[in-house]
């Protein structure tokens, strides 16, 4: 018997990775994809990407999706305690199902990592990480040669203007200032992932639009034949919790 998981999802190449990883071993199988989504914006929370493209790629990919949607009162943030209640709903949901173990695509950063084991086990489930230090450099890499494809849908100001919208590539690797993590793993930059070997096939996304708000730098990808709504502005980004 497999170990049910949850997999914490954002659209991006690291959890993209994580499952990758978690589909090659035999003790476990992923049996959802959990986003949290701004329920003001119908966007992914701190990515900017639109729902309607999180859902082609849950499609793509053939696991069910599961969409979180965090309040947010006159454009300004879910608080912390909303979240953890929010989260800690959805978690015993799982729980009552059977499913006691939740994946997370983090790769270094131990206050995060403590900070989700200890709110879990509060309600008696365990995390995984299946990427847990390994070198951001290698594993950079190693995410392009396996063939994801993406785009940069936000990036912080300090890495630099230019690069929202950019393909996660070699080329990208290389104009990365020195500084900035090549995996992004400081929040310094945020990917969306629309083709590689966990998808049934690649989803066809343009970038569009550029916007600047708080300081980073946004990309509105675009899936084929896009609707007209939910046009990407510096006031239907979602705020950074």
């Amino acid at each position: 018997m497999k170990i049910p998981v949850v997999l914490s999802w954002s659209g991006g190449k690291d959890c993209a990775m994580a499952l990758y990883e978690l589909s090659r071993r035999a003790d476990y199988e992923v049996v959802a994809l959990l986003t949290t989504v701004s329920e003001e914006f119908k966007r992914i929370s701190h990515h900017g990407v639109r729902e309607e493209l999180l859902e082609l790629q849950a499609q793509a990919i053939g696991i069910p999706l599961d969409k979180i949607y965090l309040p947010s009162h006159n454009s300004h943030p879910c608080t912390n305690a909303v979240y953890e209640q929010i989260m800690g709903d959805a978690m015993g949901r799982y729980k009552r199902r059977g499913v006691e173990t939740v994946g997370f695509g983090d790769l270094f950063l131990e206050d995060l990592r403590a900070w989700r084991e200890k709110n879990l086990a509060t309600i008696g489930m365990q995390a995984i990480f299946p990427l847990w230090k390994r070198p951001t450099s290698v594993l950079a890499r190693e995410i392009i040669a396996l063939g994801f494809k993406g785009y940069l849908s936000c990036v912080e100001g300090k890495v630099g203007p230019g690069f929202a919208g950019r393909s996660f590539d070699h080329q990208l690797l290389s104009d990365l200032p020195a500084a900035i993590d090549p995996c992004g793993e400081n929040g310094e930059f945020h990917t969306f992932v629309y083709a590689g070997p966990i998808f049934s096939q690649p989803l066809d996304v343009q970038t569009g639009q550029m916007v600047i708000r708080d300081g980073r730098y946004y990309a509105d990808l675009l899936p084929s034949h896009a609707s007209n709504t939910n046009v990407l502005t510096e006031a239907s980004i979602p705020p950074v919790r």
